[in-house]
């Protein structure tokens, strides 16, 4: 997910100044518009998804025993916050803008064995809580390990803690501080920082009133800390006193720059020359890689057509000698067009998602926004894959070309919706928010076929009365004979070899990426994103010309399949990374979070093929078109 190639040092540090420091207003601008206050202006906080980095199924907030308002609302959410497993409803703490409030009880509440069970099981998996005021998401602070003064920050409060195996500690006492930066000229102020200490508080009472409760360990006029009271154990059949207090401070902070605190919660620090070393070795490599090609090239077309001249064709060697079969349709030539169609299908997608992303569309204050963007784009990128589709089947004179369409309309959205109805229906019976809904699955499917399946027919229809590309060279009717071939270039190695330059191109963007999916962190060096994905372009297209141009001169002229695998092997080295990260970097132990892992890094591993083989293909057919067009052939 990343974009650029020719543009070097200037450029790559223009962006990532720009967009990546996360301190422009212009990032959060098309973001979600501002909100005023005043003094006392009512404040609710509400609460999301439970989450846990260890198991991957976020559960619904009120899934455990905590207080409940009278009613509880759903916020309107979008596709993207459904398909992430986002669970967006009101809750029981509320308190007046810029008015610090003491301990205020929330509510009583008896824990029944199946309760009591719940929360057991939600602090061993260490689940954490998230609410949001204002569109901020709760940050809770946290002391750094090597003693650095600066402030750190995780996303969410944990559900409690346990010791010695066998007690659990509820976090039944929150202590909120807001943060508001307040306007010179008004009284309004704007909601800058949203942070919670949770506390568990033994909390007690001598009787019960649910309109006026006496706690005696609980009054207006103090503020608990974690040291103030005993402990909140989890024991069935008992009563938990769920309170909270609320401080409010000024900041300086402004509502532009209030993300900060989220986008820099990774407690590693991000090194961001490597990266623009990894990235200039890359484009050194590729650039290389172009001279070479260009001057061997330059070389040979000047000497066959110096031959052509002198009547010495007889003489002609290598990828010369196979014009006459180098544009033969491939076995599969059908298969391979609908691979196409979609790679150019996904290719579109991505590429305008991330221009989207660079302009702050999809910043991270737009919830679930990234990924409505890219189910939509999809959708309406059916239209160039049908139009790729068949043009390029028409160039192998196909004429079945309605079946052609069928298969790029279904193939690919097929397999994947497969591997996500079944991962979802794991995800369902393990009672997880994470599970689409039906209402959800439905507009999944009509957008897919009420869309998409129709925008595949109608550029698949355009394509195929377009005139068909004319090859260079003429086709023989008798296929030439290929030669034996060296080891180095057998079809398998030579396939697994041209995927580890793309791959070496991404893996380091890749290692933030899976870091932001299932670690539970926010991704938004989309600037480097855009200038790794122009790199990726550049290496997938580079590696396959120059593999191809081996192989037509050794004499092998099936090409066809061979570059878009060259290309789209890079998939196989994105797994096996993916394979890696999973047992060094993730702490997950159950067999369903290890399904739900592989089987969506198994999607966008296919994705990927499908990606880079297009972009390989693209390039490789260019070349061979350009090359044996460039010289005098009888």
């Amino acid at each position: 997910m990343a974009n650029h190639g020719e543009i070097a040092p200037l450029l790559l540090l223009l962006l990532s100044s720009l967009l990546v420091l996360p301190q422009a207003d212009a990032f959060y601008l098309p973001g979600v518009a501002p909100r005023d206050f005043q003094k006392d202006d009512e404040l609710q906080v509400k609460v999301n998804k439970l989450s846990s980095t260890k198991t991957q199924l976020p559960y619904d907030y009120y899934f455990l025993d905590y207080c409940k308002p009278l009613k509880i609302m759903n916020s309107a959410e979008n596709l993207g916050e459904v398909l992430r497993g986002d669970r967006i409803e009101n809750s029981i703490y509320t308190f007046q803008m810029r008015r610090d409030e003491g301990c205020k009880v929330a509510c009583r509440t008896k824990l029944t064995p199946e309760a009591a069970k719940n929360f057991k099981e939600k602090i061993d998996d260490e689940y954490r809580v998230n609410m949001i005021l204002d569109n901020l998401p709760v940050a809770v602070p946290r002391q750094r390990r090597d003693g650095n003064q600066v402030a750190t920050y995780e996303h969410g409060f944990r559900v409690g803690y346990k010791i010695n195996d066998d007690k659990y500690y509820i976090n039944n006492h929150l202590s909120f501080k807001v943060m508001y930066h307040k306007d010179l000229d008004s009284e309004d102020s704007r909601i800058v920082g949203f942070e919670v200490t949770p506390s568990s508080v033994k909390h007690e009472f001598s009787e019960w009133d649910d309109k006026n409760p006496k706690v005696l360990t609980c009054y207006p006029s103090t503020k608990i800390t974690p040291t103030s009271n005993a402990p909140q154990e989890v024991v069935a059949e008992k009563y938990v006193v769920f309170s909270y207090d609320v401080t409010f401070q000024p900041s300086e902070i402004k509502w532009a720059s209030r993300w900060d605190t989220y986008l820099l919660m990774n407690d590693d620090q991000i090194h961001w020359f490597s990266i623009i070393n990894s990235l200039m070795i890359v484009l050194f490599l590729s650039g290389m890689v172009a001279m070479i090609m260009m001057r061997t090239l330059y070389r040979d077309i000047s000497n066959y057509n110096q031959l052509e001249t002198q009547d010495e064709a007889q003489e002609e060697t290598g990828w010369k000698l196979v014009h006459g079969d180098v544009f033969r349709s491939p076995t599969n030539y059908g298969l391979l067009c609908v691979y196409v169609g979609t790679g150019v299908q996904f290719f579109g997608m991505t590429l305008v998602t991330m221009i989207f992303a660079l302009l702050g569309f999809l910043s991270p204050s737009n919830r679930g926004g990234l990924m409505t963007a890219m189910v939509l784009l999809w959708v309406f990128m059916g239209l160039f894959a049908g139009y790729s589709s068949s043009h390029l089947y028409k160039m192998f004179k196909g004429t079945e070309w309605k079946k052609i369409t069928l298969q790029t309309a279904f193939m690919f959205p097929g397999v994947v919706f497969a591997i996500f109805f079944v991962l979802n229906a794991i995800i369902w019976g393990e009672k997880s928010s994470g599970a689409v809904p039906f209402g959800t699955m439905f507009a999944l499917v009509f957008l897919w076929f009420g869309i998409s399946v129709p925008l595949v027919f109608v550029g698949s229809y355009i394509g195929f009365k377009k005139p068909a590309m004319e090859d260079p060279v003429k086709t023989n009717k008798i296929p030439r004979q290929i030669p034996e071939q060296a080891w180095y270039m057998q079809p398998g190695f030579s396939i697994l070899i041209g995927g580890i330059l793309p791959f070496g191109a991404v893996f380091i963007e890749l290692f933030f990426i899976l870091t932001s999916i299932w670690l539970n962190q926010f991704y938004y060096i989309f600037g480097f994103l855009f200038i790794v994905f122009i790199i990726l372009i550049v290496t997938c297209a580079e590696i396959t010309m120059v593999l191809c141009y081996f192989q037509l001169c050794s004499e092998d002229y099936y090409w066809w399949w061979r570059a878009y695998l060259t290309a789209g092997s890079s998939a196989i080295y994105l797994f096996a990374y993916a394979v890696f990260y999973f047992f060094t970097k993730l702490e997950i132990t159950k067999l369903v979070s290890g399904i739900l892992y592989f089987g969506y890094m198994l999607i966008a591993s296919y994705s990927f093929f499908v990606l880079t083989g297009t972009i390989g293909f693209y390039a490789c057919l260019w070349f061979v078109r350009k090359i044996y067009s460039s010289v005098k052939i009888d």
